[in-house]
């Protein structure tokens, strides 16, 4: 049983910057690809960026690419989504995911989640 810790969210001004990060314990995700997705009030989880088991290949979602970065330690179980020139659009709830199966853009695909760290940009 995995669980997945986000943290390093908060409120920021536009054009800052922020660095999420996501733990695994209870288990190894160093074997699977893992996702950052990010939800709006009343809105479903939307794809964010995705990085492969190895960390050689990344994924960023269009909005997003560029300003964007996601990386992980396998040896620390660890996986960062680094966030530059934030705008308020940006402003979400922001998970990592452990995906299990399927496309990486699919929430579904993903069979553990994180609590999720809260994201706020001001304008």
């Amino acid at each position: 049983q995995v669980t997945l810790v986000e943290s390093g969210g908060g409120l920021v001004q536009a054009g800052d910057s922020l660095q999420l990060s996501c733990a695994a314990s209870g288990g190894t995700v160093s074997n699977d690809g893992m996702g950052w997705f990010r939800q709006y009030p009343g809105k479903e989880r939307q794809f964010v960026a995705f990085i492969s088991m190895s960390g050689n290949n990344a994924l960023i979602e269009d909005s997003v690419r560029g300003r964007f970065t996601i990386s992980r330690d396998r040896a620390k179980e660890m996986v960062y989504l680094q966030m530059n020139s934030l705008k308020p659009e940006d402003t979400a709830v922001y998970y990592c995911g452990k995906k299990e199966k399927g496309t990486f853009f699919s929430a579904s695909s993903y069979n553990y989640w994180g609590q999720g760290t809260q994201v706020t940009v001001s304008s």
